[in-house]
Order: structure tokens, then sequence, then C-alpha cells
């Protein structure tokens, strides 16, 4: 493999902190740009279930999953795109291809993509800080 497609395994933290805080972000922005149409205490409350549901169950647990996969890798340069394993690439790719069906189709109405997005938003939005503090952590651990 080229040598300049590999990087320090801690790298690898900073390229999913950036995947992550990016693809949250846009996820985010798509709920919450129709939130003001659906704005209300059930609506917010539920935006706040699926965020909570979300970071303990799923997403908090992939970090903290990934975060020690990567670590535990024994040779220090690894090939870029080994921030996720080939199974979190399925998902990922099924994740985004239901969304944009979803949107695309009109099968969700617009009062569930506003809920639901800035809910699940939000919380890939805070896995991929988290992924950044491990970064940092790993970082500061190096010196």
């Amino acid at each position: 493999m080229d040598k300049y497609m590999k990087v320090e395994k801690r790298t690898l933290l900073l390229i999913a902190c950036l995947v992550w805080s990016a693809a949250g972000f846009n996820i985010f922005r798509i709920g919450f740009l129709l939130y003001p149409a659906y704005l209300s205490v059930l609506n917010l409350f539920l935006s706040f279930l699926i965020f909570t549901v979300f970071q303990f169950f799923i997403f908090g647990r992939i970090v903290k999953k990934h975060t020690g996969r990567i670590l535990g890798y024994g040779e220090e340069r690894q090939f870029f795109l080994k921030f996720f394993d080939l199974k979190s690439f399925a998902v990922m790719a099924f994740m985004m291809a239901g969304g944009i069906y979803l949107r695309a189709s009109g099968f969700a109405p617009e009062r569930f993509i506003a809920v639901f997005y800035s809910g699940l938003g939000l919380s890939l939005l805070l896995a991929g800080i988290l992924f950044g503090r491990n970064y940092l952590s790993a970082a500061h651990r190096k010196k």
C-alpha cells in the first residue's frame, strides 16, 4: 500500500471526528431548517428522546468500540479509511440511502424529518466531538 495513504493510528480518530461531525451537522441542519413550522414542547421532547436513544445505545457505544479498535492496532501507521470497519461503512451507506429515500420520496412527513433528523443529527455530531476528544487524549498520551 502506498505510504502516503497511511496515517498514524490516532489520526484515524481525527478523521472519524471530521466525518461524523460533518454528517451530524448536515443531518441536524436539515431537521433544524424544517423545525420552526413544527416547534412544540412535544416535538422538542421527541427530538431529545431520539438524541438520547441514539447517543446512549448506538453512537456512544460505536465511539468506544472504534476508538478501542483503532488504538489497538499493532502497527502505528494505518490506511486512512480504517477509521471504520467494513460493517460500519455498510451501515453508513444504508443509513444515507435510507435518509435520501425518505426525503426524496415524500414518504416521511416534514414533521418527522424535522423531529427525527434534529435528534439524530445532534447525536451524530456529539459522536464526532467524542472522537475528537479521544484524538486529543491519544495525542496527549503520546507526548
